[in-house]
């Protein structure tokens, strides 16, 4: 069964609650186009818009940008998982390379992560991803093969059946750079290849997204690589008119 492509908004630290909500009303129309077309998309606000998103639009996947990994504690300012299941998330985004460069998130802590996702039955968007210099060195299978193997460390394979994985090369996030078809398709194979190593035939299923300089006029041609399953997409997703035009050229 071919992998149905999925194209998702991360917002980052962006949109007011009021803001989000009239995204979400307008998001309606959105999702019967992407119906239409085949197409599965989904959005990652910030932790005070979720429910309200949610609300307005409860057909729409919603995913949170980041959890805990421990379900309650002294971790001030951190948002744990019961919380996001309580308002109907079921969705969340692990890793993503802002958390990485200037949060401190390693491959560990986003295993840590993705186990206490598992047992809570949620979905991720598991983010990878190699800086300039990595880029430059020739590194950057070396640096995704270890944000895959200690990324989905002791994960079960139905777990990995469902999740989705984003390659996102630093270099290219918000800055305009964005990598060649080419390369995007040679390194979300490189990341299928290397989750069929650890789990086998399920590798298969998982979507695997390009993000970085994400826009309508190149998704198309990202789209047509055959390992390359979606998009994660920042500015692009946060009108409702150029999330259209994302999914008008797929």
């Amino acid at each position: 069964m071919a992998r149905r492509k999925l194209l998702f908004g991360n917002w980052k630290m962006n949109k007011t609650i009021a803001e989000s909500r009239d995204f979400a009303k307008e998001s309606k129309q959105l999702l019967k186009f992407a119906n239409e077309k085949g197409v599965d998309i989904g959005v990652a606000p910030v932790y005070l818009s979720l429910a309200a998103v949610k609300e307005e639009n409860p057909e729409l996947t919603v995913a949170a940008e980041n959890c805990h990994y421990e379900d309650h504690g002294a971790f001030t300012g951190e948002i744990a998982i019961p919380m996001l299941k309580e308002i109907g998330i079921s969705w969340v985004i692990i890793g993503h390379s802002e958390r990485r460069s200037y949060f401190g998130e390693t491959d560990e802590t986003c295993n840590k992560k993705l186990l206490a996702l598992q047992a809570a039955n949620m979905t991720p968007i598991y983010c990878v991803g190699e800086t300039l210099e990595q880029f430059e060195a020739g590194k950057t299978k070396a640096v995704i093969k270890e944000q895959i193997e200690k990324g989905l460390a002791n994960l079960d394979k139905e777990f990995v059946n469902k999740m989705v994985i984003a390659y996102e090369p630093v270099w290219s996030i918000g800055t305009g750079k964005n990598a060649s078809k080419e390369i995007a398709q040679d390194i979300c194979s490189f990341i299928r290849e290397l989750v069929h190593e650890q789990f086998g035939e399920v590798s298969e299923n998982v979507r695997i997204l390009y993000g970085g300089s994400v826009k309508p006029e190149n998704v198309h041609d990202y789209l047509l690589q055959a390992d390359v399953d979606g998009a994660l997409v920042g500015g692009a997703s946060l009108k409702v008119e150029s999330f259209k035009a994302l999914i008008q050229n797929i």
